[in-house]
């Protein structure tokens, strides 16, 4: 009883961390995120919005983002498929 009284607010702690780790992960490695924003980037680009400089900028950020993701999903496809 009094293990659970001084662990329970550590416990929660790391449930937060775990579900922030989650968000972050998943705006920074979803591929169907990151291509609306480069299509979001490409119409505002088109449309005067930002210069290109800008988007040059924001387009390679995002590129770079893109490839670390797929990279990411081509590993975890292959933990799946080696067991």
């Amino acid at each position: 009883m009094i293990h659970k009284l001084f662990t329970s607010p550590l416990n929660l702690v790391v449930k937060v961390g775990e579900q922030v780790k989650e968000e972050v992960d998943k705006e920074l490695y979803d591929l169907d995120q990151i291509q609306k924003k480069l299509i979001h980037l490409q119409m505002m680009y088109e449309l005067e919005e930002i210069s290109e400089e800008v988007y040059k900028a924001q387009e390679s950020e995002l590129l770079a983002r893109y490839e670390m993701a797929k990279k990411r999903e081509m590993e975890q496809w292959e933990d799946l498929t080696k067991r």
